[in-house]
């Protein structure tokens, strides 16, 4: 059998969108602009199948957890499965998490085995908190903010718009200069996606703001509602010689874009000692598994869907 599996496009994007809209889903990876952006890089495409959106990473022949009407997962479960074996493949489904396992279990007891990968967990975290940074837990936060207020006092916070994204573009052409993006592959896939992401602000929907330190942009953070209690931060960029700017960036961009929602994702470490580190300092109130789903008693590769 053959599927139709295609590249998602910007006209596609109300149609993705009001699929993921249909399955509560806090993981990062489900906004359309997410898809959008990162399939320049990892080969991403969709089909509907039984009105399900299902991704497939081309390179590794992997899907993602069905998106839509759950009454259909199993016959979709049994088309994913049936194409797999036709192609010679392993059936296997990538970045889900545990809620969508429960799911699989309910209608296959006891067919599917996860693996769970803790380097793709993304982190959590009540909005309210890392606003306020009240109490002992965000002692250190608050005095990096002090200090940026005390060292910069002309400083100012803007949303993103079309008359300012420029600036942004600008400072994130000079930030990738200055960390060496153009040698290293993932961070220059990273930039490309930042660089997109101010080019297509309006396009994809998406919210953003900076700050200004005597007129010149020294960070910017961007991002969009994941579903409809939970901001997910997709980019945020500041200038390591700006002391505080990324605490000042995290916590304004917050208060003035996501206040509305009470969680706010920030996305995974990738197993980055540092990103991990900085990540568990700000006090995640949960992570967001995702892991590997393969058939139970299948000889399985250990290695990381991207």
């Amino acid at each position: 059998m053959e599927i139709e599996f295609k590249k998602a496009e910007l006209e596609d994007r109300e149609m993705i969108t009001r699929y993921f809209r249909m399955n509560r889903n806090r993981s990062c990876e489900y906004t359309f602009a997410n898809i959008y952006l990162w399939s320049r890089h990892y080969k991403v495409k969709y089909a509907v199948i039984e009105d399900m959106l299902v991704f497939q990473y081309t390179e590794t022949c992997s899907f993602t957890f069905p998106q839509g009407n759950l009454e259909h997962l199993k016959k979709v479960l049994d088309i994913l499965e049936r194409w797999s074996a036709e192609h010679n493949v392993p059936f296997r489904l990538t970045n889900v998490n545990p809620e969508q396992f429960e799911k699989l279990e309910a209608v296959y007891p006891g067919k599917y085995t996860i693996q769970y990968y803790r380097d793709s967990a993304d982190y959590v975290y009540e909005t309210e908190k890392l606003i306020t940074l009240s109490g002992k837990k965000y002692h250190g936060k608050k005095n990096h903010i002090n200090k940026f207020k005390r060292l910069y006092p002309d400083w100012s916070y803007e949303k993103i718009t079309a008359d300012n994204a420029e600036d942004c573009f600008q400072m994130a052409l000079n930030w990738r200069r200055e960390n060496g993006c153009d040698e290293d592959e993932e961070k220059n896939a990273e930039m490309c996606v930042t660089l997109n992401s101010l080019r297509l602000m309006e396009e994809l929907e998406l919210t953003g703001g900076l700050l200004r330190v005597d007129g010149r942009v020294v960070a910017f953070s961007i991002g969009e509602p994941v579903c409809d209690d939970t901001m997910v931060v997709h980019i945020e960029k500041a200038y390591a010689d700006v002391e505080g700017a990324y605490t000042m960036i995290n916590q304004q961009f917050l208060a003035h874009e996501a206040s509305q929602y009470q969680y706010v994702n920030r996305e995974e470490d990738l197993g980055n000692p540092g990103l991990r580190k900085a990540k568990e300092s700000y006090r995640p109130v949960f992570l967001v598994e995702k892991g590997l789903v393969s058939i139970a008693g299948t000889q399985e590769d250990d290695t990381k869907d991207e």
